[in-house]
């Protein structure tokens, strides 16, 4: 499994959103910060708004905020929108019953193994967490 640039420019983008609580933000001002470009950006944000992680102003002085508190957004979380399954592997993406191996297939249980690992490691950071640390320095390997 690889995190794309999607989905790794969509958590900073919330982690922005997350920093700069104080009304809407514009995507100028976040792509400013992140050296990310507004086009790019642009796409990330019909994917976040779809799944209703943002609240939008349009117009002058419009833009975007987070429409929960920091607290309620996992890791794991932006990455589904933005990548989509997190499975390590694709028999994993669907039910894993549909695969002719499925089974006998004596690798399927380490690949569950590492789904669930890999799920619960990312659902277990919120962006709340991820400001904090940045505060206390966190180390967030395993």
């Amino acid at each position: 499994m690889k995190i794309s640039t999607k989905g790794r420019y969509a958590l900073r983008m919330m982690i922005d959103l997350a920093e700069h609580q104080d009304g809407y933000i514009s995507l100028k001002d976040i792509a400013e910060r992140q050296g990310i470009s507004k086009k790019y950006l642009e796409q990330i944000v019909t994917m976040l708004n779809k799944s209703d992680f943002l609240q939008v102003n349009r117009g002058f002085q419009g833009g975007y905020k987070l429409a929960f508190p920091p607290e309620r957004y996992t890791v794991g979380d932006i990455l589904r929108v933005t990548e989509g399954s997190l499975a390590p592997v694709a028999c994993l993406d669907g039910d894993p019953s549909e695969c002719t191996r499925s089974s006998f297939c004596v690798t399927l249980p380490i690949w569950k193994g590492l789904e669930r690992v890999i799920n619960e490691y990312l659902d277990g950071i919120t962006l709340k967490d991820i400001l904090d640390s940045e505060r206390e320095g966190y180390d967030y390997s395993i």
